[in-house]
């Protein structure tokens, strides 16, 4: 590396002590990334005069707490100092209090805080803790996720089995069927069930009622359940109990009248995903995304509306290409707002549901959360060089204004790099995208070896983000050209770009990153070619693999994070079976080729490249022995490697500590086979 850039030898110094002073620039560090403040729980008045978020300051913090803001004001106002904290947050319908979560009186309840002055009250007082709530727009009713022994009639029945757990003296799991494990947890009888409950005259309410009480299966979660404006009924997200859990996306909608506590399956007849029920402000629409095929996670997400009048469903947009991520209705009921990811962005789109036409309303970063006004539509936003804020914009596209700076003092003295979106023709001369840093402390003359970043997904994006887990510019600030390129399988291109990586794993994608890189680097002569590092987790880790058997000759060095080493093995281990089975084309033993013909193991005599693995104990999406494959493929071919696991860590990396020396690994790793 040139040495006029930041020295990779003073590594420790730099990463891990900070070197900022009042007055004097510093690059981003790993010390910094952790400390930085993040904003959650972000909703806005039903005036849409104010707003609340949370504000977590730092990853490490207990210092997490609400804070209020005025739309025309620069200053909030903490709201909360309890010790415990508060998480999902809802304004009740006249604007004068809101209601959270909050383990303040030992267990998760449900807590209103008047914003007039006085102290939390205490809404609910279940002998459970609640996981998430809803509340109907005459703040009577609350929806509860509670996590049950399925058929039990009461809460204390669950109490009860708990309790007759906890004294067995044997430890064991025994499953009849799968899912038997998911993401990072071993699963139980327990169950994520949805209540419903009234709001208490006076006091907290101790009773809930279960809606789904013997479905041997978990809601969506609390952010999928929808009140009906009347308060009548509800709706939510769930997948239907079956033996199929494990090889198939098909969640449904299910209408509830509250009344009779019948559930009505609404989206029968669409076997693949159907998510997120909303609906409109006069209850007439009810609006949704969904799915198309099934048994695959990364179908496009198309918006549907069913009229409440005529029972009708239909899809929105439908031509549109792109897949819907969160979807808001506007105060006419019938406009709608919706992010979704758009070019190497996470835009916001706005849909006339009548004529099905789409506009534009911003496109620049990732955005968030999204609340609409009569007038305005605010959103959490983050970027390549910006941790994430809150910004507001007129409905027409216009007026666009920030309205927090939670890390402006954090910031106030520190480099961040330069970046620039590029394009050129991959596989099949078709237009791909990517991103490009330019080291943070560069300087013009000089040449920089390269950080040639690979997402996982695989139908995923290393797009305009901040990411705390693989952040782009804490490589820049190590003195790297960091490269990012969304291959063939990317999201936000279109959906036959998204589908072309299925059955095809080791092919077009590997292709546009060697094309990818050789076009960059000619445009852009400072970055070197000759003294790269390619790095990579998930399918980015795959990736890792099958460039050691494909392009052995790419780089200098390899960072290979829960990288998929040996297919069929995986498919035998791993949880989702809906993923190998879509992407690989069936089960394995039905005769798919892809298992054979895309598996890194099968190349290893081709390997050369010195490689550093890394890999979570408890990641059950790429369960461990996937690494432990690599690294004894390395070590017996007396290649350079090193193996890091991390006991505690499932497929990412989380505690601070432990991301920490995370980078520090792949740093000191980076240091030692580029110059």
């Amino acid at each position: 590396m040139n040495k006029s850039t930041i020295s990779m030898a003073a590594l420790t110094a730099l990463t891990f002590a900070s070197a900022t002073t009042n007055s004097e620039a510093s690059v981003l560090d790993i010390n910094a990334l952790t400390e930085f403040n993040q904003i959650h729980d972000f909703v806005v008045s039903p005036q849409g005069d104010s707003f609340i978020y949370r504000l977590k300051k730092g990853i490490r913090t207990s210092d997490n707490h609400l804070y209020l803001q005025s739309v025309n004001s620069k200053q909030a106002q903490q709201l909360t100092s309890n010790k415990s904290g508060e998480s999902n947050v809802v304004y009740a319908q006249d604007g004068k209090s809101i209601y959270f979560l909050s383990a303040r009186s030992g267990s998760s309840q449900i807590w209103q805080l008047p914003l007039t002055g006085g102290e939390a009250q205490q809404v609910s007082a279940l002998p459970l803790d609640i996981n998430g709530f809803q509340m109907s727009v005459d703040g009577k009713r609350f929806a509860v996720e509670l996590t049950v022994m399925p058929g039990c009639e009461t809460l204390q029945c669950t109490l009860d089995a708990k309790a007759t757990d906890a004294k067995k003296k044997h430890n064991i799991r025994v499953y009849d069927q799968l899912m038997v494990r998911h993401w990072d947890t071993w699963n139980t009888a327990y169950k994520s069930h949805l209540f419903v409950a009234d709001k208490a005259e006076s006091g907290a309410f101790t009773q809930a009622t279960d809606l789904m009480p013997t479905w041997q299966g978990d809601i969506a979660g609390a952010g999928e359940v929808s009140f009906h404006p009347n308060g009548k009924t509800l709706s939510f997200s769930a997948k239907l109990p079956s033996k199929e859990q494990a090889w198939n996306t098909n969640f449904d909608i299910f209408e509830v009248d509250l009344s009779t506590k019948e559930l009505t399956n609404i989206t029968l007849e669409n076997t693949a995903w159907d998510a997120k029920p909303v609906y409109s402000p006069n209850g007439r629409y009810l609006a949704y995304k969904a799915m198309s095929v099934p048994g695959y996670e990364s179908d496009k997400f198309t918006v549907m509306i069913r009229d409440g009048k005529t029972g009708k469903t239909r899809a929105v947009a439908k031509q549109w290409d792109r897949s819907v991520s969160e979807l808001v209705f506007a105060s006419d009921n019938r406009t709608l707002y919706v992010t979704a990811n758009d070019i190497g962005q996470k835009s916001i789109f706005e849909i006339n549901p009548e004529f099905g036409d789409v506009r534009r309303v911003h496109s620049d970063g990732t955005a968030g959360k999204i609340a609409v006004t009569a007038d305005k539509v605010f959103f959490t936003r983050h970027a390549l060089d910006a941790p994430t804020d809150i910004f507001s914009i007129d409905r027409d596209g216009y007026q666009l204004k920030q309205l927090t700076k939670v890390n402006a003092d954090k910031l106030a003295n520190t480099t961040l790099a330069e970046f620039e979106q590029f394009s050129f023709k991959g596989w099949n001369e078709e237009d791909v995208y990517g991103y490009w840093l330019k080291p943070a402390n560069y300087q013009v003359g000089n040449k920089y070896p390269i950080a040639f970043l690979v997402h996982g997904g695989p139908q995923g994006s290393f797009g305009n983000m901040f990411h705390y887990r693989w952040n782009a510019q804490l490589w820049a600030a190590q003195g790297y050209a960091v490269v990012m390129i969304d291959f063939h399988g990317s999201i936000g291109y279109g959906q036959q770009f998204t589908d072309a990586i299925a059955r095809d794993w080791g092919g077009k994608p590997l292709e546009d990153l060697q094309k990818g890189l050789a076009d960059i680097t000619k445009k852009q002569p400072w970055m070197d070619a000759s003294n790269a590092c390619a790095l990579g987790a998930s399918y980015g880790g795959y990736m890792m693999n099958w460039i050691q058997g494909n392009w052995n000759d790419g780089f200098s060095c390899i960072v290979n994070h829960a990288g998929l080493y040996d297919m069929p093995s995986f498919y035998g281990s791993t949880e989702e079976l809906w993923f190998p089975e879509h992407d690989m084309g069936g089960p394995v033993w039905e005769g798919s080729e892809d298992y054979n013909k895309f598996n890194p193991a099968a190349l290893v005599k081709n390997w050369k490249t010195p490689m550093l693995v890394i890999q979570g104990e408890l990641d059950y999406r790429v369960p461990y022995a996937q690494s432990l494959g690599a690294f004894t493929a390395l070590q017996r071919q007396n290649i350079p490697s090193r193996l890091v696991m991390f006991p505690d860590e499932d497929h990412h990396i989380r505690n601070p500590d432990n991301l920490k020396v995370w980078y520090q690994e792949v740093f000191n790793w980076m240091e030692k086979y580029t110059n």
